[in-house]
């Protein structure tokens, strides 16, 4: 791809309509094709003939993996409750869902900035911030760093923290139901029905969702996105 068209292409990535705060539930992905979606995969930046990383299949939508990228959702969102069902096919692997995604390969020219929910197998719910932020209780013992680390989101920095739990996923080819809610600038996760992952003081509070393909083939029957329920506080 030539630079110019690369530079054009980054900038529609990053640019999308004021972020909406969902009324209703609405699939994310209509079981027939990847409308309302964008997919970036740095590698087609020199070969236009590279595979497809995200394909539909038998009604699903499936990350097969490699080339590494991302397929983010056209529309940026806002104070929702995201609901995907997910399931590793084969061997167990890396992926991720992204929230609040905004400029495209902002960290290690892959990724976009966001915060990153784990879904690599065995630590469903982990966040992984990239060149955003967000604080749990117990920063020290959830969120470690090496000496001379700080906590942030760029190359270097404590990125990742630890979920709550690392039982709560089913066993590999078993179908597995995330729920994210993003509420102002808290995010919280579970994974079927467990509490993994609790933060608060967000750097971002809307933005894009995002799919990876990081290395693992991963099949999804469920993506919605709808209205936060009623605040317990």
């Amino acid at each position: 791809m030539r630079p110019a068209l690369l530079v054009t292409f980054l900038a529609s990535l990053a640019a999308s309509d004021p972020a909406v705060v969902p009324d209703r539930v609405t699939p994310l992905f209509n079981g027939k094709n990847l409308d309302g979606w964008e997919v970036d995969v740095p590698a087609r930046d020199r070969d236009g003939n590279v595979p497809d990383s995200f394909v539909v299949r038998d009604g699903m939508l499936v990350s097969l993996g490699k080339p590494e990228g991302h397929l983010l959702t056209r529309q940026a969102y806002r104070d929702y409750r995201l609901v995907v069902e997910y399931r590793f096919p084969g061997k167990g692997g890396n992926c991720g869902i992204l929230v609040h995604a905004s400029s495209p390969r902002a960290l290690y020219k892959m990724f976009p900035q966001s915060i990153e929910v784990q879904m690599n197998s065995g630590d469903a719910g982990d966040f992984w911030c990239i060149r955003e932020s967000i604080e749990v209780p117990a920063m020290e013992t959830r969120r470690p760093r090496k000496p001379g680390e700080k906590w942030g989101g760029d190359e270097g920095d404590a990125r990742r923290i630890l979920n709550l739990t690392d039982g709560s996923e089913k066993p590999l080819g078993q179908w597995n139901t995330m729920v994210i809610e993003a509420r102002e600038r808290a995010v919280t996760v579970w994974v079927n029905g467990d509490k993994v992952n609790d933060g608060f003081g967000s750097t971002a509070d809307n933005g894009k969702i995002a799919i990876q393909a990081e290395g693992t083939e991963v099949e999804f029957r469920r993506l919605e996105v709808g209205p936060l329920p009623a605040s317990s506080k």
